[in-house]
């Protein structure tokens, strides 16, 4: 690890996230050439995007689990537990109040990773009864539908603000260094994340 650099993520956490990245970019492309028609009659093939689609999903949904349960077990543990506690901080911070003192995730990172935790569930169950519908009517439900759609377009407005946040804003681009190398800078940790318990 270089000088003045500690460790943000561990192996099993910034697999599980480019995983989740790769899974969701190959069924939001084979989405869109399913939901738009104009891509759809420009690319052709359309059963053949469907089965990627749909085998995709299943994929996406498989290899995540399969990385929980194969990589560091007590990790993720310790990882749940840190995003699923929000305390005073975290309600001012989502007040607008920013407080310099957050633990190894704010209040946004911790709401965003539950969003996505929920938005694969919900995807999962949703794909599944969409396909069981096209193969039986009994499954067929004009909710199912609109879930799907609807959580399409809230997680295209999550991922853009979580691009702007990786890529452009001054502040937040340098997390990005965690998520692929593992490791930040020590002092701009101590900056953003003040009250995480290497710190202490």
């Amino acid at each position: 690890m270089k000088p003045g650099y500690i460790r943000r993520f561990s192996r099993t956490e910034r697999t599980l996230h480019w995983v989740n990245a790769t899974g969701f970019f190959l069924l939001l492309t084979t989405g869109l050439i399913l939901y738009l028609p104009s891509l759809s009659v420009d690319v052709g093939r359309r059963p053949l995007i469907k089965n990627i689609h749909f085998w995709g999903g299943i994929g996406w949904v498989a290899a995540l689990i399969l990385i929980v349960l194969l990589g560091d077990r007590r990790g993720m543990l310790r990882l749940a537990r840190e995003l699923d506690v929000f305390e005073r901080e975290d309600v001012n911070w989502l007040r607008g109040r920013r407080p310099r003192e957050q633990d190894r995730f704010n209040a946004g990172q911790k709401l965003n990773a539950i969003l996505t935790a929920a938005f694969v569930i919900l995807f999962l169950v949703s794909g599944l009864l969409l396909w069981a519908g096209e193969q039986d009517t009994r499954f067929r439900f004009a909710s199912t539908v609109l879930l799907h759609d609807g959580l399409l377009y809230i997680s295209l407005v999550l991922l853009l603000g979580h691009l702007y946040l990786t890529l452009i804003h001054p502040a937040t681009r340098h997390a990005l260094h965690g998520m692929v190398l593992g490791t930040v800078r020590e002092d701009w940790a101590k900056r953003h994340h003040g009250r995480w318990k290497i710190f202490e």
